[in-house]
């Protein structure tokens, strides 16, 4: 058994060297992503055609890849095209080069104007990229760099993949990239040199071409043709001779100037800088041309928008603004508590007229003036009172405006102008919102700020007090209640007008009602032939007289305003008020009709067959969304408990039980079933039956709602009393609205006013862009603003809209400005509106939309082109501009200046350039020879070289044959 068991306890120790390293774990990764995106084989595209590598579509897609503790991104780039037929690929493709090696020789996108570094150098529709994924990171040392490239060609050998493979070395901001692409027995070296300062020997193309040869190491006599490509840029520096026609605007001027007009009611537009400030005309066999936009340049409106919009962060009062509270300072000087009591008990009269709410404002801004003098205030009285016109234009006219001061301005719904404003909640572009919103973005811009704006602010709501106070409707704004798509502020003013309304409605009806009572008749009432009046209805008659005359004495003398019953109740206790519910209907039938508007058809009541008249009903009250808010919140408050929905119903059924009280006053006799026939004739059913004599008559009875026990409708029933509309408790307590409206304006601080108002001057600045693009008539520009309208109505249709997104959308519509003014700046650089021919003119004006909307536009016909022309005479007088002191000669026009110097022959003879060195040089050199031996297969060598100031780049691509070498 010992011996058995001996080999069981040896132990054998047994080293795996099949477990992979960090090294192949990240060829094995690199190998699996290029599987992943099918980049196995060879894919053959259509042929490029010209300029798809600017007009066509880029995508990308990446991944993340570890070799050990250090992340790299993978990212393939390519060029969205459709694949050739791959019929018969099996033969055809054995003897094909790679994709990216045929299109190393094309020509026909070179020096593109928008697109990745590699494409621009190499002409490939399609790469991958390796590069570390954070940009601190950098692949310095020559080692790792060697190892990574070692990985990409291990990477493309097992997996077959012919897309060329780069690796970024050194910082991110050389652009440096090495790399390999392998095919069947062939394969490309991506290299790449980067300097900063060009050699001497390297300036010229001799230079370069010498460079190439010996790269390729030709071992052919004479060498196969060398295609070149050259590229020279120029920089077009100077535009004095073309002065920018919008200047600064001065800001002493009130009304009108040409730049951006600073009339009240109109937001300035214009750029006040030379938005385009280089032109790089392109000299090659095709010129092209491409703008460089000057940074961030000053636009008016884009300032105006925004400095406003700053209004909005201030946390400062009014009265912080502008000084002390004057109510406080003023009670300071009349108030002695010491004498408060006796001022209480003393028996005089208290002058009810000199405690008025008026006389408290007017005196109040006596104080102002008297605490702030008149050049201490921040708006002179000439800025003020053109601005207190322009809002309330009915002040002009001797006799204020009545009732067509409110005049009706909501457009159509199918405008253009309903649909901004009701997307971004604001005002109707005519009304007095909108008008006060540009006129407070006019001062902040222009007139003192922060403070001019709390100077016209006060003033405005000593206006809206004053007009509430003397009846007088407030200009530019629609009649009816508040419109919930407009702004809270917009709301807030047709609510107070809504109060000015009814009480100017009052007045008139009770003057009305006083000369009227002749005849004992209120409007409204309905008087039968039959009436005669008696000694009775005389009496009474007397009695009404005096009360109601009482009443109209008291509204004129006090402002302690109470707007209950009349105290005429004494005649109802007479006249069978209790006994309606003692004596049923009987007695109620006795009562005299009140408060009837008109018959109501042929309609009868049921029970005594006298004509259902519709009475004289309470309007309901208008709400505002606040207000509505309010209202949700205490109905939501009272809970789900049988004696919350209880309390809730009666709430919400004021105006209901106010119409059954008229109903009643206006048809004495009436049940609850005449009053739904007319209120909700729904709920009155009516059927055919045979009564006992055999004749088919209706029958008619409450719904199935209206019989349930306990209904709201039965109870309101009940408890109404027969008042007519005239004398019930007011639902719309006009006075105590105003009073909360006026006192909601007047504890607006600047910012919350510029937060109600912001909507209005982003709905007129979208305008003012609208307006002037339909001058230039740009179709990049229609789609941003549409944009623009798209975001600003998700942003500003809610309340409180967040900062960031705010600043997002006048973001937007001061790069619009600048858009637009640059299409100015160049339609008179170029001189579109000179143009005489019509064919010139188009040809031009489409040249410059061409240079708004792309990065780089061809020149037709070149040089002896319209537009090439032009060009040359703007080099030309630069270069006259460099070359010569004579102000006066600089001043010249450059056709003058053409003429002056000759045909181009004699300029040049004169060593007179006409264009200036070129700021930089392109060159790509191309050729075919088999690499590395004679024997080895001609394959495509290219490369690519640009020289600047500060920069000198070599981008090769060279090719060999792996097979016979």
């Amino acid at each position: 058994m010992a011996a058995d068991s001996e080999p069981e306890s040896e132990v054998f120790e047994l080293t795996d060297f099949t477990t992979a390293s960090e090294w192949e774990r990240f060829i094995s990764r690199v190998e699996e992503i290029l599987n992943d995106w099918k980049l196995i084989g060879n894919s053959l595209g259509k042929p490029l055609e010209k300029g798809i590598f600017t007009s066509g579509t880029w995508e990308e897609k990446s991944d993340e890849i570890f070799f050990a503790d250090f992340k790299f991104s993978v990212t393939h780039h390519y060029l969205v095209q459709e694949s050739i037929d791959k019929e018969g690929k099996d033969e055809v493709l054995e003897d094909v080069l790679p994709q990216s090696m045929q299109d190393l020789l094309c020509m026909n996108n070179d020096f593109p104007p928008r697109a990745h570094c590699l494409v621009r150098w190499y002409g490939l529709r399609e790469f991958v990229v390796l590069a570390p994924a954070a940009n601190s990171d950098a692949v310095l040392s020559e080692s790792k760099c060697n190892l990574l490239l070692s990985s990409v060609s291990i990477a493309l050998g097992n997996t077959g993949c012919q897309v060329p493979l780069f690796v970024q070395i050194h910082h991110k901001w050389r652009r440096m990239y090495v790399g390999e692409c392998q095919g069947p027995g062939v394969r490309t070296d991506f290299e790449m040199v980067h300097l900063r300062k060009v050699p001497n020997q390297y300036t010229h193309l001799s230079g370069l071409l010498d460079i190439f040869k010996s790269k390729i190491g030709c071992p052919l006599t004479p060498l196969p043709p060398v295609s070149i490509a050259i590229r020279l840029t120029y920089v077009l520096q100077d535009w004095q001779q073309y002065f920018w026609p919008q200047q600064p605007p001065d800001i002493d001027a009130l009304v009108g100037g040409e730049v951006g007009g600073l009339e009240f009611g109109k937001l300035p537009f214009g750029a006040c800088e030379d938005p385009i400030s280089d032109l790089d005309p392109l000299q090659a066999p095709h010129w092209s041309v491409r703008v460089r936009k000057a940074d961030n340049p000053q636009c008016l409106l884009g300032d105006f928008v925004t400095e406003f919009f700053k209004v909005c962060r201030r946390k400062e009062s009014t009265d912080e603004i502008l000084g002390r509270s004057t109510f406080e300072e003023e009670g300071r000087e009349i108030a002695d508590i010491t004498h408060a009591l006796s001022k209480l008990t003393e028996p005089a009269p208290v002058p009810i007229h000199k405690l008025s709410v008026s006389n408290m404002v007017h005196t109040a801004k006596k104080k102002i003036k008297k605490h702030r003098g008149v050049e201490e205030s921040p708006l002179n009285n000439d800025v003020l009172n053109t601005i207190l016109l322009f809002l309330f234009p009915d002040a002009a006219s001797e006799k204020p405006l009545d009732g067509t001061s409110s005049m009706d301005n909501n457009p159509s719904s199918e405008s253009e102008e309903y649909n901004l404003y009701n997307q971004f909640k604001s005002a109707p572009s005519d009304s007095l919102t909108y008008k006060l919103a540009l006129c407070l973005c006019m001062i902040n811009f222009y007139h003192g700020g922060l403070k001019g704006v709390a100077h016209l602010w006060q003033e405005f709501v000593l206006e809206m007090r004053f007009r509430w106070e003397n009846d007088f409707l407030i200009p530019g704004l629609a009649s009816g209640p508040p419109d919930l798509r407009c702004c809270l502020l917009h709301q807030k003013l047709q609510m107070l007008n809504c109060c000015i309304e009814r009480k100017k409605a009052r007045d008139e009806k009770r003057k009305t009602s006083i000369s009227d009572n002749v005849t004992n008749t209120y409007p409204g009432d309905a008087v039968r032939p039959g009436d005669q009046l008696g000694p009775d209805n005389l009496k009474d008659m007397d009695k009404e007289k005096g009360e109601v005359g009482k009443s109209c004495d008291s509204w004129s003398d006090s402002e302690e305003e109470f707007f209950e019953c009349l105290s005429d109740t004494e005649e109802f206790k007479g006249n069978g008020q209790e006994s309606g519910k003692k004596g049923g209907l009987k007695e109620m039938a006795n009562l005299k009709p009140e408060g009837r508007l008109n018959q109501h058809g042929k309609l009868t009541l049921l029970h005594n067959g006298e004509p259902l008249y519709i009475p004289v009903t309470q309007e309901p009250a208008p709400m505002t969304e606040d207000l509505l808010e309010e209202q949700s919140e205490v109905l939501a408050k009272l809970g789900t408990s049988a004696e919350g929905a209880h309390l809730r119903a009666r709430m919400q059924s004021a105006c209901l039980l106010s119409d059954m009280e008229s109903f009643k006053a206006a048809n004495p006799g009436c049940c609850l079933e005449d009053f739904v026939r007319w209120y909700s004739p729904r709920d009155y059913i009516e059927e055919e039956v045979i009564d006992e004599k055999g004749n088919t008559v209706l029958k008619g009875e409450l719904s199935a709602r209206m019989k349930i026990p306990s209904n709201m409708w039965v109870e309101a029933w009940e408890t109404a009393k027969p008042v007519p509309a005239r004398r019930q408790r007011r639902l719309f307590d006009d006075t105590r609205e105003a009073e909360k409206v006026l006192h909601y304006l007047a504890v607006q601080k600047p910012a919350d006013l510029a937060r109600h108002l912001l909507p209005c001057v982003i709905h007129a600045a979208v305008l003012k862009v609208k307006e002037e693009e339909s001058l230039e008539n740009i179709s990049s520009v229609k789609k941003i603003i549409k944009q623009i309208i798209s975001h600003s109505s998700k942003v500003l249709h809610f309340p409180n809209p967040e900062d960031k997104k705010l600043e997002e959308i006048i973001h937007q519509i001061t790069n619009v400005e600048a858009l637009i003014a640059r299409a100015h700046s160049l339609k008179a650089k170029f001189g579109t509106e000179k143009c005489e021919q019509e064919e010139e003119k188009e040809d031009l004006e489409r040249f410059v939309s061409c240079l708004l909307e792309q990065p780089e536009v061809l020149v037709v016909g070149a040089g002896r082109g319209h537009a090439g022309r032009i060009i040359h005479k703007l080099f030309v007088n630069a270069q006259r501009l460099t070359e010569s002191s004579d102000e006066a000669a600089a001043m010249a026009p450059p056709e003058e200046e053409l003429k002056r110097m000759g045909s181009a022959e004699e300029r040049r003879q004169n060593s007179v350039s006409d264009f200036p060195p070129p700021a930089g040089r392109e060159l790509i050199l191309r050729t075919t020879v088999p690499r590395p031996a004679p024997y080895s297969r001609a394959l495509p060598q290219r490369m690519y070289s640009v020289l600047t100031k500060e920069d000198f780049r070599l981008a090769g691509a060279f090719s060999s044959d792996t097979s016979f070498f």
